[in-house]
C-alpha cells in the first residue's frame, strides 16, 4: 500500500491510497484550525457520503475512526479532474442536489441579508488592518428578507472541490453541509474569489449567465441576484480575515469581491 499527498484542499491533510483493489482517499481532520466560514466536520460528511451514495455525485465512503485525537474519512479515490469549464454541468449537480428528498440532521444556514450582515460583521471583527474600514462601507443597502425554501446545500461548491470525468461529476469534501437556501451553493461557485483561487481566474459574463440559465429555478434566480452584493460583501470579509491570517493567495480575491460589489453599485 502506497500513500501519495493530495493538495488540493487548504484546511485538512489528504492521501490518495494505492491499493490492489482499487485507489481511495484517506482525509484527516486539522480541527485546531478553526474557520469562521467553513465549518469543518467529519460526521457530517460521513453523513452526506452515506446519504448520497446510491446518487452517483459523492465518492463511496469506506470508513471512518479517530486518530490522536482527530477525525479521519476514508473514502473511492473518485475518477476526474477540478472543474475547469462549462458551468451547465455544474449548475445541472447542483439543482439535482438542491432537489433531493434526503433529509439529515443538518446544522442551519445562512438565510436571507440579516444573517449575511451579522456573519460579514463577524469575519470584519477578527480582522484589523486599514481595509476593514473600506469593506465595511461598503455594506450593501437593499435589505433582502429570509426565505423558507430551504434545502440541503453542499456549502462548499467551489471549483476544486467538483471532480470532472467526461459527462460525470463528483462532489467532494462535505465537511460544511447545511439546511439552507441554495443561493448559498450558486454564490460560493459563482465567487469570483473562489474562482481565482481554484480554477486561476474569475467566471467570465457568458459563463456566469450560463450556469443561471442552465439552474433553471427562476425564483432561486432571481433571489441570488438580489442577494448578489450581500454575498460579495460577506466574502470580501473573509478574504479580508485570510489574507490577514497569511494567506496572501487571497489578497486578489478580496480585490476581485471589491470590483463585484464597486460594479453593482454603479450598475444598480
Amino acid at each position: 500500500m502506497q500513500f501519495e499527498p493530495l493538495f488540493g484542499g487548504r484546511t485538512n491533510m489528504v492521501w490518495k491510497v494505492l491499493g490492489e483493489s482499487g485507489d481511495t482517499v484517506l482525509k484527516l481532520y486539522r480541527t485546531k484550525l478553526r474557520n469562521p466560514m467553513f465549518r469543518n466536520d467529519a460526521q457530517l460528511e460521513a453523513l452526506c457520503l452515506r446519504a448520497f451514495e446510491q446518487e452517483g455525485f459523492v465518492p463511496r465512503l469506506q470508513a471512518t475512526g479517530q486518530h490522536k485525537g482527530d477525525a479521519w474519512v476514508l473514502y473511492d479515490h473518485a475518477p476526474g479532474r477540478p472543474w475547469e469549464s462549462d458551468t451547465a454541468q455544474v449548475a445541472s449537480l447542483l439543482r439535482k442536489l438542491h432537489g433531493s428528498t434526503v433529509d439529515l440532521p443538518l446544522p442551519a444556514g445562512r438565510n436571507g441579508s440579516p444573517d449575511l450582515a451579522r456573519h460579514g460583521a463577524e469575519l470584519l471583527a477578527l480582522c484589523s488592518s486599514s481595509l476593514r474600514d473600506r469593506v465595511t462601507a461598503m455594506r450593501p443597502e437593499d435589505p433582502v428578507p429570509p426565505t423558507k425554501r430551504t434545502c440541503l446545500i453542499h456549502g462548499d461548491p467551489v471549483a476544486g472541490n467538483i471532480l470532472v470525468d467526461g459527462s460525470n461529476l463528483t462532489l467532494i469534501d462535505w465537511q460544511c453541509p447545511a439546511i439552507g437556501e441554495p443561493c448559498e451553493d450558486l454564490a460560493l461557485f459563482l465567487s469570483p474569489a473562489m474562482q481565482h483561487l481554484y480554477r486561476g481566474a474569475p467566471l467570465n459574463p457568458d459563463e456566469h449567465a450560463q450556469f443561471l440559465t442552465a439552474y433553471g429555478e427562476h425564483e432561486t434566480v432571481a433571489r441570488y441576484e438580489a442577494l448578489r452584493p450581500w454575498y460579495a460583501w460577506r466574502m470580501a470579509a473573509y478574504c479580508l480575515w485570510r489574507f490577514e491570517n497569511g494567506s496572501t493567495d487571497y489578497e486578489k480575491g478580496l480585490q476581485l469581491e471589491l470590483e463585484a460589489l464597486e460594479d453593482h453599485a454603479i450598475s444598480g
